[in-house]
């Protein structure tokens, strides 16, 4: 679904939440006959279908404004000079989709390469293209570390986009 200029996604997990409610429902109806109760039911389960919608907009919206903030500061860097000491600088990388995950959750991660190494993107929203394997990409963000008290530097993403293969 689309919004103004910002693509909505309800989530599988979502989708499956409000299936399974909606049948368990029909079939209380369909056996009580209690139609009052699918008169309340029915609107609650639309709700199971709108928060995560709404939720995902405003995430969307909220991402989308940090853009233009990240293009004009985020330096270009190769993955490999990516290190726990750039923890909250703004970067910019480009290389090419190994492997995603989580897309399924709105919350996807990818793991990226470049010649000089690879890193794991991980963005807290559903980009505005579809990415897949094998893409080429550009990707705005701040350095973090993987976990709380230890791990290796990762990607927060703010923008993941595809952008034209090289021609070398």
């Amino acid at each position: 679904m689309r919004i103004g200029d910002t693509n909505v996604r309800v989530s599988a997990v979502n989708l499956a939440v409000f299936g399974i409610f909606t049948l368990i429902l029909l079939i209380y109806v369909a056996l009580t006959r209690d139609w009052r109760t699918f008169a309340w039911a029915f609107p609650t389960a639309i709700l199971l279908l709108v928060i995560p919608a709404a939720l995902n907009y405003m995430s969307q919206k909220q991402y989308a404004d940090l853009v233009p903030v990240y293009e004009a500061e985020a330096k270009k860097v190769g993955i490999k000079a990516i290190n726990l000491g750039m923890a909250g600088q703004p970067v910019r990388v480009e290389g090419v989709v190994e492997r995603t995950h989580f897309q399924f959750l709105n919350r996807p991660q990818y793991l990226i390469a470049d010649r000089s190494g690879e890193i794991s993107v991980k963005m807290f929203t559903s980009p505005q293209e579809r990415i897949r394997t094998g893409d080429v990409v550009e990707v705005l963000g701040t350095v973090m570390k993987r976990y709380l008290v230890s791990g290796d530097a990762v990607i927060n993403c703010v923008s993941i986009r595809k952008i034209e293969k090289k021609k070398s």
